[in-house]
């Protein structure tokens, strides 16, 4: 097993549908009898019931923000919301707070939150010193990040953000072998040795994440002998997916359950078509069901070069929450869902805002096969009637709309 980091990585795509469909149910469970919150959102669920894909897309999404208010609604009594399934003391490691704030528990187990797997993909190895530059003030990135490090047998070095120069001196000292953080501060660290004429020579792999990571900044890095990929990691659930070798897209982790939705709603996209990320964790200590994480990517077809088996995804692709301001009034891409969902007829919808400020008009744009006589006037009534607005109706071809996870679109010029 020198090029996988376990047998997981290439099982038959067939097997490992099997596997995380089995384990579902039991999650689920879990979810209802540990999780008051979820108790609560999967009311009438019966666990066994959901194990396909398709029974799973029938249940509620939850997402990021409606998790805050859950939490913040109950914050005197419980600060987690009722998501946490296990209590504080021995079972409960560590409490993490995000923007928000929004806490997270972190349970006991080795590699908890599943990068072990990432770090491995970008070549670190036992017996290596990671330089962790990720935060371990109050965020749990630089433990997320520690725990996998040291699941593969790694030393790190708990460097944490900031402080530039005695960053670059204990690197200087130490000498590690790769470094995990966020990429532009990796590139202000060979900026500023090079400034100081200082060589950073024993890095040479890293592996980063948190921000944007373009072809721009992978080129410099590799310009300095430094091969960065990246991985895709939430505070909620730990690993999602991670960057290869081969640079196409990035693979599924092996312990979740992802699926591709159109902003707004909880209905799974076809395969190839932008969407949000939703994920169901197995972790059964903070069971998120059907999470939205609020960013946009879409399947790739095909399996890894490097012969992992999982699902692939693009990356990050944008912000799923398009909701904007027309004429005074919030627009959700949840309303434009709403509208869509009473014609049939119609595939997909772009909801366009124009105008300057202070003068916005809305255009709906829908794809339809055949359109039958009086759509248009039948949309623009719909649209009216959720959003309270007036909007034109654009009836197009399918295919006509951009593949890009849009549901509104602010055109309007704001000089």
């Amino acid at each position: 097993m020198t090029d996988f980091y376990d047998a997981l990585e290439t099982r038959d795509p067939a097997e490992r549908e099997r596997d995380l469909l089995a384990a579902l149910p039991k999650q689920l469970l879990q979810a209802q009898t540990a999780s008051a919150a979820f108790a609560k959102i999967l009311d009438g669920v019966k666990p066994a019931d959901v194990s396909s894909r398709a029974a799973l897309a029938k249940l509620p999404v939850t997402r990021k923000s409606e998790l805050l208010a859950l939490q913040q609604s109950r914050r005197d009594e419980d600060a987690f919301g009722g998501f946490a399934a296990i209590p504080r003391g021995a079972r409960m490691r560590r409490i993490f707070a995000s923007p928000g704030p929004i806490y997270e528990p972190e349970g006991v187990g080795t590699d908890y939150w599943r990068t072990a797997r990432a770090l491995f993909a970008a070549g670190f190895r036992a017996g290596e010193l990671v330089h962790n530059s990720f935060s371990y003030h109050m965020t749990p990135a630089g433990s997320i990040m520690e725990s996998g490090a040291q699941a593969l047998g790694c030393t790190v070095f708990a460097g944490g953000t900031g402080q530039t120069e005695q960053q670059l001196e204990a690197i200087a000292h130490l000498k590690p072998d790769g470094y995990v953080g966020t990429p532009s501060f990796l590139k202000i660290l060979l900026e500023k040795a090079a400034e100081k004429g200082q060589t950073l020579g024993s890095l040479r792999k890293a592996l980063v994440s948190g921000e944007a990571y373009p072809p721009s900044l992978h080129a410099f890095l590799a310009e300095r002998g430094v091969q960065g990929t990246q991985c895709y990691a939430t505070a909620d659930l730990g690993l999602i997916a991670y960057e290869t070798a081969a640079r196409e897209g990035l693979v599924v982790d092996e312990g979740v359950l992802l699926e591709i939705v159109r902003p707004g709603t909880g209905d799974p996209v076809p395969e190839g078509e932008v969407g949000e990320i939703v994920v169901t964790t197995l972790n059964p200590d903070y069971p998120l069901i059907r999470f939205g994480t609020g960013d946009l990517s879409a399947v790739l077809p095909g399996p890894c070069p490097t012969g992992r088996s999982n699902v692939r995804i693009k990356g990050w692709m944008g912000r799923a929450d398009q909701t904007t301001k027309v004429r005074g009034m919030f627009v959700h891409p949840s309303q434009v869902a709403e509208v869509v969902r009473r014609f049939g007829e119609v595939r997909r919808a772009r909801l366009v805002v124009l105008g300057q400020t202070g003068e916005d008009r809305m255009t709906l744009k829908v794809e339809c096969e055949a359109a039958p006589e009086g759509l248009a006037t039948r949309l623009a009534d719909a649209v009216r009637e959720v959003t309270k607005l007036r909007a034109e109706i654009e009836v197009l071809a399918p295919g006509s709309l951009p593949n890009d996870g849009k549901v509104i679109e602010d055109a309007r010029s704001y000089q």
